[in-house]
């Protein structure tokens, strides 16, 4: 594959062309999502209910299934979703313009086909005027070039994500796909309790937010924009909870990125990072910086939490006690 390959490259996102796709997308990825979280016991933080970037899209991992253990994943070079029993069996349901109703029923059929009985709850979460999957016939709209564009970001967003998170050795999430709020995140703990959150988000229980929230974070992430959120375009985010006094007035880079009242986080638009002459560089400035400011600000003990980028096939060099 040569270096100019459109492969290579951080494609154009534009929310307006792909926004019908957007949402019908991100009702799919609930679907799914779903299957997993109602196999899959409980992991802190909601961990267990995520999808992660695969070679293809986006994958449940193994979902435990009596003797067997079942896969989802959504194949965004192919347009096939595919279910994977690890007794051999598999089913897909192809990705194409469908109601949300249709690939609902779709992906019930085949489950029961492999024999993997579940239910699952049917109103969208994190979403406004949900409606229930088994009814839903407004969103219809599978664009695969935009679909394949979303995931080739993911890859590339995974790629720098992964890396800033081997610099710390304290508690850190995986990069993994939340299909509620259908974001990439990576979140480090500084390993205390935080205050009881209020709750309040919509269309959230309120006690998923306070078990998310239980212990102080750095968070941040890629968000494709739409869904009724205050921004019209893709972005990266960085946030703190509790924020720490002064956060919001902290300088950060690049010079692209801002403090968003509105959302109460940090965001860098995608196309600062699409642009720029180093966009790996770009955008680890931008988890860098916005993560001292979290840490600074929240006396976080840093000496003890963090270490140097991890290097492929070097162990990470451990001092000999004093």
């Amino acid at each position: 594959m040569s270096a100019s390959s459109p492969h290579d490259t951080w494609p154009e996102l534009p929310l307006a062309a792909w926004q019908d796709t957007r949402d019908t997308l991100h009702l799919w990825t609930q679907i799914v999502g779903k299957v997993r979280t109602a196999k899959t016991p409980w992991l802190n933080h909601s961990w267990q209910v995520t999808l992660y970037v695969s070679a293809r899209g986006l994958t449940t991992s193994l979902i435990p299934c009596g003797a067997h253990a079942l896969e989802i994943e959504f194949d965004f070079i192919d347009h096939v979703l595919w279910l994977r029993s690890s007794d051999g069996q598999a089913r897909q349901v192809m990705l194409r313009p469908q109601t949300v109703a249709e690939f609902y029923a779709a992906v019930q059929v085949a489950l029961r086909e492999l024999d993997f009985s579940v239910s699952i709850y049917p109103m969208p979460n994190e979403i406004a005027d949900p409606i229930r999957f088994d009814q839903d016939r407004v969103h219809k709209a599978y664009d695969p070039d935009y679909a394949n564009r979303f995931w080739r970001i993911l890859v590339r967003s995974h790629r720098v994500m992964a890396r800033f998170r081997t610099a710390f050795l304290g508690k850190a999430s995986p990069v993994h796909f939340f299909w509620g709020s259908f974001d990439l995140a990576v979140t480090r703990f500084s390993g205390r309790t935080a205050p009881l959150h209020p709750g309040g988000v919509p269309y959230l229980p309120d006690d998923v937010v306070q078990e998310a929230y239980s212990h102080e974070v750095s968070s941040a992430g890629f968000w494709p924009g739409g869904g009724g959120g205050p921004i019209d375009y893709p972005a990266y985010y960085s946030y703190a909870y509790p924020a720490p006094e002064g956060f919001a007035a902290a300088h950060v880079q690049p010079d692209a990125a801002f403090f968003s009242k509105d959302l109460g986080e940090f965001l860098l638009p995608y196309d600062a990072v699409r642009t720029a002459a180093d966009p790996d560089a770009t955008l680890m400035a931008f988890l860098q910086s916005t993560y001292d400011a979290a840490a600074d600000r929240a006396n976080w003990n840093r000496a003890a939490l963090e270490c140097g980028i991890g290097r492929p096939d070097k162990p990470r060099p451990v001092r000999p006690p004093a």
